[in-house]
């Protein structure tokens, strides 16, 4: 899912600030698309040269069951 903001937005890592208008989320939970998102993203980015990545995240997230790895791109378009 793409979000395009009005606003400019701003991440804040550590003294510097990361100036972004756009995010696009990647996720997945099964261990098979945890094992291909890299490869999706790096898809994507091949797919989207006109944009200029400000930053990228990667967040795991994990309970009992289920084990989440998201990818989070951070662009100005």
């Amino acid at each position: 899912m793409m979000s395009n903001r009005s606003n400019t937005g701003s991440l804040g890592t550590g003294d510097a600030a990361i100036d972004f208008n756009c995010v696009k989320v990647f996720s997945a939970t099964m261990f098979g698309d945890r094992a291909e998102l890299g490869e999706k993203v790096t898809h994507w980015l091949a797919d989207h040269r006109d944009i200029d990545v400000s930053d990228i995240v990667v967040t795991q997230s994990s309970d009992a069951a289920f084990h989440c790895l998201a990818i989070t791109v951070f662009y100005k378009n």
